[in-house]
């Protein structure tokens, strides 16, 4: 297929580019900064795209649209925040606004968003069928999809896999962690009983894979390990597996002093999340096992 994929600087679209074109694809990457070889776009979100990237659209098989602030990075001001919600809703309709335009516009349209759409649901079992929640992230979720199911007017086929916590070696959430637990002062959040619904990354591309490939496929999908744990449990896992104590634990009012909201809903909520559709349609996690993705992604 040819494919045209955004985000691709951040981890997973970094990840997912080489696979795909190890797989035989043909990828293009949109970018804001000016193309510079062949296999590049450029846009604004917020603008669009000047006549002649514009023209660079047309023949597109599938769209796989990662773009966004990051949720993580910086303390969420009133202007982050702002940017989080901006960066997805308005971004998402600027590129399917684009696409409409085209004489043949993609068949697939993949679109992130995130488990934050359930918000905080304590011990409740959650799948794609269960109700947007409360809070910030779940209000940008509950937008931002709405924007990709727009795609479906031009004829997509649109996938919406509702991202958990990726865990990787080189980025996200786990790479922040590594360097406390290694030095023996990691230990549980809080509480430590609120649930984090977690995902390999390798498990995560092939996913997305597996969903350009899959005809029937279309909708929310919970991109997330199908066992979640619990944050004494994964505070636990990674000591175990780095040979490091987890004996210090950081209170709620410490994350709340240091980080605010974004500590409160990153770190004290969570949510109990299952892959429910993607088993139902036959997709395989390599890493189900919290213990055995960590052992080898830190090998």
């Amino acid at each position: 297929m040819k494919i045209l994929v955004t985000g691709t600087s951040g981890l997973v679209g970094g990840e997912l580019v080489p696979t795909l074109k190890a797989k035989g694809h043909e990828v293009y990457k949109l970018s804001r900064k000016a193309a510079k070889n062949a296999d590049e776009i450029q846009w604004n979100a917020e603008k669009g795209f000047s006549e002649s990237e514009q023209e660079k659209l047309e023949g597109f098989d599938a769209v796989v649209h990662l773009a966004g602030e990051t949720v993580g990075e910086g303390s969420w001001t009133e202007e982050k925040k702002r940017k989080i919600k901006e960066s997805r809703v308005v971004g998402t309709r600027t590129l399917v606004d684009a696409l409409k335009k085209t004489d043949n516009p993609p068949k697939i349209f993949i679109s992130a968003s995130a488990i934050g759409f359930y918000g905080s649901r304590d011990d409740e079992v959650l799948t794609e069928e269960s109700s947007q929640g409360e809070g910030f992230l779940a209000d940008v979720c509950a937008a931002w999809e709405a924007e990709s199911n727009k795609a479906e007017d031009f004829g997509a086929r649109v996938v919406l896999p509702r991202i958990g916590v990726v865990l990787a070696k080189d980025g996200g959430a786990l790479k922040e962690m590594l360097t406390p637990f290694k030095l023996g002062i990691g230990g549980t959040i809080g509480s430590g009983k609120q649930y984090l619904s977690w995902i390999a990354l390798d498990d995560l591309i092939r996913l997305i894979h597996f969903a350009l490939e899959s005809e029937n496929l279309k909708g929310a999908v919970n991109a997330v390990a199908p066992n979640p744990v619990k944050n004494e449990k994964f505070t636990k896992t990674l000591g175990k597996v780095l040979n490091r104590p987890t004996i210090i634990p950081i209170p709620a009012f410490g994350i709340k002093l240091l980080f605010g909201e974004k500590g409160e809903s990153l770190l004290l909520e969570g949510a109990r999340v299952l892959p429910q559709r993607m088993e139902n349609a036959g997709f395989e996690f390599r890493f189900p096992d919290l213990e055995d993705a960590m052992k080898k992604i830190l090998s």
